[in-house]
């Protein structure tokens, strides 16, 4: 039996995260297996246990993982678009997209990790980082009128009604009106 060096172990520790953040974010933390994961990235079962103590240890590290690359996102829309308002607008029209609907395993997420932190009576330290992670996010959208919360619960509410209603003319109504109220003068 093989063992694997320090740095492959580390390699295959960050495969199994950043599968868990898409596919959790797709299909919610109750829809993927420690098995279907491993699977995904070519590993054991038995891998996955060297590497994390549990499964809601994963979906710790996979939601911080996720937050990591929506502020990454956030700071690549300011340095596209110079100041940060015209950031803000562009990341609203990214956000209410049919390209961001239909995608969620790379798509936010406060929105992708939603439903599960609204299932777990005591969801803990990933409860902890979905909240941190979603005041960061209110903090980037805030404007001198307001703390940017309702504008992420507008965003979140409409992409989440928006992908539930998938392949209805419902769907691109949600993002279209959602889009028009928040981009209106």
């Amino acid at each position: 039996m093989s063992r694997v060096s320090q740095a492959q172990a580390l390699e295959n520790r960050r495969r199994a995260v950043a599968a868990a953040s898409q596919l959790f974010r797709e299909r919610g933390v109750n829809g993927i297996s420690v098995a279907d994961l491993m699977k995904s990235i070519g590993l054991t079962t038995g891998g996955f246990y060297k590497q994390f103590p549990s499964k809601e240890a994963l979906v710790a590290e996979a939601a911080q993982a996720a937050f990591g690359d929506l502020d990454a996102l956030l700071a690549s829309f300011d340095t596209a678009h110079g100041d940060h308002d015209t950031a803000r607008g562009a990341l609203i029209d990214f956000y209410l997209s049919a390209e961001h609907r239909d995608q969620p395993g790379t798509g936010c997420p406060t929105a992708g990790f939603a439903g599960d932190m609204a299932r777990e009576p005591t969801a803990g330290e990933v409860r902890e980082t979905y909240a941190a992670g979603v005041e960061e996010f209110a903090a980037w959208l805030s404007t001198d009128a307001n703390d940017g919360l309702p504008m992420v619960a507008t965003l979140v509410g409409a992409i989440l009604l928006a992908r539930a209603t998938a392949g209805t003319e419902l769907s691109e109504k949600i993002l279209e009106s959602t889009h028009k109220a928040l981009t209106a003068p």
